[in-house]
This record gives structure tokens, sequence and C-alpha cells, in this order.
């Protein structure tokens, strides 16, 4: 609860002066800083060009002015294509394991140093200033800088991708992007353009399954898992070759938005991701990953019933354990968002010695274009002078001039080899980075997609079949929510077609929901399997039960019980839990005279924005808000989204009362504080099927 309020206004203590307009001038004194132009110039007047004459025109001279203007219409640069809606934050990675047997990188070696790393979250689809809660990939990027170079582990929070070479890769986006001669929908598939391109593309059928799950929809950040999509390879110091996949583990664990919570929230709070990693981070309920590793050999990985350089297949946790080799913490939220989040530069290519690539065609492909994407968005091929992209270990080499060159390299020579200054660097065939040396086969050059990427449908039914009942009834209704904004029905006849190879019940359910008849199976290119399943591809089945990094909506008004919020507050932090007092009006005074803020208004801090919800009011104020409809919406919303919610007297007579809510085993009174806050670590499932139309 915020109290003892403050309202002293520090602005009466800033030397203000007033202008002939009644403009406000804060003057600097002795103590504070002068404020200047570019060049150091003290600045006399911040509020009003140079003019000739009070009402006469502005005149060319006035430097200041066209300075300020000048790099105000100048501070945007290219938002990403992809990824362009980011949050990010700083922290630390610790090696608790060491895999010296596979690898030199002394960042997968040294088991207890902290690394310094910058993280980065991102939706796929959308522009940057779209919304944090579409159904969408999202990417999850740390930049790890260690004594060895900048090591960017670029990946998403699904562990495969939607096509198997790079060259689909524009016109992948191209489908998903608003359409063209329309310019919408914007941050979403569900439109023609996307599903004629993933229904004529059956490599698509993978990732697009994960698409339509849980997975993407995200609670936070925090509860994400982050894989690495592609196979690399780890060399130790005899050159010995492993495959590795890595793995981000929250320890918050893995936990989901429901569709209309989605889009509820997105109406509510755009930044609500954003905000919460904000908030989590400010509160000190810092963010956590385990980071582990599925390591293989050349092989064993000839043993799996897919080819693992196509990115667009997992290996099952159960096939190759995950190992725990450390962990990552983000501890700091960025000091200027534009400076850190929005100018760092990831990219695959960025790998310390130790550590090196795989011939998967799409990682190929991706070592080139993110590269380029920096040149493109950051001006010059010195964008790793900016400083959230700068190495922390010491660097030299003899790279010169380009656009915001910062360096002043103090020598004659800039070039190898050389004889006129024995300072400079020289190349280390010791310590620097070597590439496998692989044997290549004798093929013939040739624009050729290996057979062994042959299989599209293997494990999209192992992952639909992987699923708890509830997950399957998600999965199910995605593809009728996004099949049924698609307008021609070629369209959506092709996509159950390729259903039914994934799943013949789906493709029924999803039929039935669109009133559309089976069509014919898709013709698969190789012979589908029934894999083993696989329970980490769950999301409810392996959510933890925890109020750790959970979010509790108090619902407060005039003269509300200041010991009974305590007492759930109190509980709830106890747990992990974080806190927001919502209520009628932003200031509230209860029932001893304590002033308090809320956090939100009823009307603009809906119970989407919370993971379980208590009404703590009197009889006279429970009685207004019962005439509110946010206030009806805040009550049916938590029940219809399986929440726990929490009721005082009042709230039951004159609320719930007006609702359709049943009082099961989530629904109690304020006495029961044990159950609620019990109750308030998950959702109540059961209760889905009876307020919502389920595929």
């Amino acid at each position: 609860m915020k109290k003892n309020l403050d309202n002293n206004d520090p602005a009466k203590n800033m030397n203000a002066e007033f202008g002939n307009g009644g403009e406000t001038h804060q003057r600097a004194g002795e103590d504070s800083k002068v404020l200047t132009t570019q060049q150091g110039v003290p600045v006399s007047d911040n509020q009003n060009s140079l003019k000739a004459g009070p009402r006469g025109p502005v005149l060319l001279e006035d430097f200041a002015l066209r300075e300020k203007i000048t790099h105000f219409d100048h501070e945007r640069i290219p938002e990403r294509v992809v990824h362009a809606r980011g949050s990010a934050a700083h922290g630390y990675f610790e090696l608790t394991e060491s895999l010296a047997e596979y690898t030199t990188a002394n960042i997968l070696t040294e088991t207890g140093k902290q690394t310094p790393v910058f993280t980065r979250f991102s939706t796929v689809a959308g522009n940057k200033g779209s919304k944090d809660t579409p159904r969408d990939v999202r990417g999850f990027s740390t930049k790890f800088y260690t004594d060895e170079g900048n090591w960017d582990l670029v990946a998403n929070n699904m562990p495969i991708f939607f096509i198997q070479d790079a060259i689909k890769f524009p016109d992948l986006i191209h489908a998903v992007k608003p359409e063209p001669d329309r310019g919408f929908p914007q941050a979403a598939s569900a439109h023609d353009t996307f599903w004629d391109f993933v229904s004529l593309s059956p490599e698509t059928m993978h990732n697009l399954i994960w698409l339509m799950s849980d997975r993407a929809l995200p609670r936070s950040f925090s509860m994400m898992e982050g894989f690495s999509i592609h196979s690399f390879r780890l060399l130790n110091k005899e050159g010995r070759s492993t495959f590795v996949r890595f793995h981000w583990k929250p320890v918050a664990g893995v936990q989901s938005l429901i569709w209309d919570e989605a889009v509820k929230i997105s109406g509510a709070d755009p930044d609500y991701n954003r905000r919460d990693l904000f908030e989590a981070i400010e509160a000190g309920d810092y963010p956590e990953w385990q980071l582990g590793v599925q390591l293989f050999t050349e092989e064993e990985a000839d043993q799996f019933p897919f080819d693992h350089l196509d990115a667009t297949k997992l290996i099952p946790e159960e096939t190759v354990p995950v190992k725990i080799i450390g962990k990552m913490v983000l501890n700091r939220y960025p000091d200027n968002f534009f400076a850190e989040t929005e100018q760092v530069a990831f990219c695959p290519s960025h790998v310390p010695p130790g550590i090196d690539f795989s011939n998967d065609p799409l990682l190929q492909g991706r070592l080139f274009s993110y590269l380029d994407t920096q040149l493109s968005r950051l001006g010059s091929p010195n964008f790793a002078q900016i400083p959230i992209n700068a190495p922390k270990c010491p660097f030299a080499n003899n790279q010169k001039d380009g656009h915001m060159q910062m360096r002043v390299p103090k020598t004659r020579v800039l070039y190898d080899p050389q004889s006129l200054d024995p300072e400079r660097p020289r190349e280390s065939a010791e310590r620097g980075f070597k590439s496998f040396n692989e044997k290549l086969d004798d093929g013939v050059k040739g624009r050729i997609r290996a057979e062994s990427f042959a299989d599209h449908y293997s494990q999209p039914r192992m992952f639909y079949r992987s699923q708890t009942p509830e997950e399957q009834a998600h999965i199910a209704t995605a593809y009728t929510f996004e099949l049924s904004k698609v307008d021609t029905p070629y369209i959506r006849t092709r996509m159950l077609g390729h259903l039914r190879q994934i799943d013949e019940e789906l493709a029924n359910r999803v039929a039935k929901a669109l009133g559309m008849e089976l069509p014919e199976p898709a013709e698969a290119a190789a012979p589908v399997q029934d894999l083993a399943l696989s329970k980490p591809l769950q999301t409810i089945g392996v959510t933890p039960k925890t109020l750790k990094s959970r979010m509790i909506g108090i619902l407060v008004a005039e003269g509300s019980s200041h010991a009974e919020i305590k007492k759930f507050e109190d509980a709830a932090l106890q747990e992990g839990a974080r806190v927001k007092i919502v209520s009628p009006s932003k200031e509230v005074v209860l029932d001893d005279g304590t002033r308090i803020q809320a956090d939100e208004r009823v009307s603009g801090g809906p119970s989407v924005l919370f993971d379980a919800v208590v009404s703590i009011i009197m009889p006279d104020q429970a009685k207004k808000m019962a005439k509110d409809s946010a206030t009806l919406d805040w009550f049916n919303d938590a029940y219809v989204h399986c929440k726990a919610i929490a009721y005082c007297g009042a709230t039951d007579e004159f609320i719930l009362s007006k609702l359709p809510i049943e009082k099961d085993a989530f629904v109690t009174p304020l006495a029961d504080l044990d159950t609620f806050i019990e109750n308030a670590k998950q959702r109540l499932w059961e209760r889905e099927p009876k307020v919502r139309d389920l595929a």
C-alpha cells in the first residue's frame, strides 16, 4: 500500500520565474547544472525562439532552436523488420557446471564467475509501437560480455522455426506482416496471406502448431523458455566437436495467458510484459533462468528419427536430456531505452572461441542477415562502438574510418603484416577462433533440399498429442479463431488437409467449429511417424504451483478495512507475489483514517492484469460499485479466466449475486485466507468449459 502520501511539490524550489506570456522558466542556481547546446554553449531561454519583436518572425540565426529541432527530427532510426517490439534488462550469467570436456570457451568452463549480460525479449510480427500480448513467437536474445569477446545467443521461446532454409525468410515475413494493399492487420497472423503461405508450405506445420498453443501467449518474460533453435558445435582443446542446443529454463516456471485474457490486456495495458519486467526488477523480484544444454555427437544424431540440422525439428528431452550448467539473473533495467534496448545489435555470428556453427541452412543464412540488418539500422559498421554493443574485454583491430567512428587510433599502421609499429595487434594461433575441420561430402553443388528434411507432420503430431486436454482445446480453438479470419475458402480447406495429417481428432474439432467438411488429407512427402510423447512440451502440465512473480489485485474503496488489506497483502508478499491496490478513485481513506494511493482505478486496472483477486469493500461502496460495468467486468473476467477470488460479505451480497459466478473451490470468503493463497498459485482449469466455448 502506498500511504503517508507526500504532496510537497519540488517544482516550488526550482527557482522558477514567469515570462511575459506566463510561461515557466526554471533558472539554474549555483549548485545546479546549466543547460547547454551540444557544443557546450549555455542556453539563456529554453521556452522562446529568437524573434524580431514579440510578435515578429522567428530569426534563422537562432542556432539553439535549429539544433534542438534538428536533433528532434532525427531521433528515430529504422526499426527492426522483425522483433521491432522489444524490452530488455541487464544482469549476469554464472556458470555452475563446467563444460571443459566439450569446449575451450571460458564462458562455459570457468565456474563461479559472473559475466555481465544484456537480454532482450521481443515479439516478431508487430511494429515497434504494437502491443505486448499478440499471438506470436517471442525473441529471447542474450548478449554475454565475455572476456573472450561478445557472445550473442539469439533464441526464441519456441524450439523450432517455420522454415528450413533462410531463402524463405522474406516470404514468411511478407506473408505474416500487414497485407501490403491495406496495411493491416498489425501484429497478427489471422489473415489470408499468412495462412495462404503456410498452407502451401508444409515445413511450417510444426512451428505453426506451437503458434496456436499457449506458448504464443506468455504470462510474462520471466515465465518463458528460450531455445537456440539450431544445433551449434562446441570444440574442445583437441578440436573434437560436440553438437549442442541451448535452453533457457525459467525459475518461475512456464505460464501463459488465456486468449480472451490476452485480447483484453492488449487494450488495458499494451505494455503489459514490459511493465511487468520493469516492476519486477524495481521490486527486487529479479527474473531468473537456468541455462541448459543438450549435448550429442554426430553418431548419436545419426540415430534420431529426424535431421537435427532441420530447424523445424526439436530434440525431445527424453531423447537428449537437458543438462543444467548455469543461471542468468536480470537485475537492472536499462538507464535509457533507446540507447540500450533499441540500439543493441544481436548477431548469431558473434561467438567466442570454442563455439562454432553447424550446417543448418537457416542458421547459415542468419549469420549473414543479422549483420546486414545492423548496417541498415545503425548506419555504419561502427555499430560495435555503441556502448551497449561494445565488448567489455580488451579489443584491438585495424579497422578505420567510416560513419560515426569514435576511436582515435594513435598509429601510422592500420594493416597487417607490418614492421613499423611493434605495438600493433597480431593474430594468435593459440587463442584465436578456430572452425571445426569438417570433412565435407562429395555432393554436387546445387539448390537441393535434403531428403532428411521431408517429414513435416511427425513432430507436430507429437507436440499436439503430448499436451494436456486443456491445452489441446486451446490449440483447436486457436486454429478455429485464426482460420475464421481467413476469407478465402480454399485456404481454409487446404489447412484442414494438413491438420488431418497431424491428428484426425484435431482436424475434426476445427472443421466442426468452422462448419466445414473435412477434405482429403494433405499429401505427405515422407511417412508420418508416431513419435514418443514428451511431457516437457506442455505448458499447463508443467506450470509450478507458486505465487513467485505473480501479481495479486486487491479491490478497496472508502472505508475498507486497513487491517484486512494488510493481512492479504502480507500473506501474498510472503509467498513471493507482488500486490497492487485497485479502487474507484486514485486516493482512498481507509477505516482507520489512513489515506492510501491506489495503483490502479477499477476502469484502468481490470482483473486481466492480475493472477488472482481480492475484494475488501464496505456495503455502501459495494452498492455503488454494483452499478458500474467496469466493476462487474472486474469480477466476471477473473472468474471466466479461471482465477482465484476472495470476497467479503458486501461483495457477495451486492456484486457476485448479480453475476453468473458459481462459488466453486476457487471462489472463497475472506476468512479462508490460506485457501485463497493456495488457490492463487494456479488456475482452476475445470472451470473453463463452463464459461466459454472451446473447439
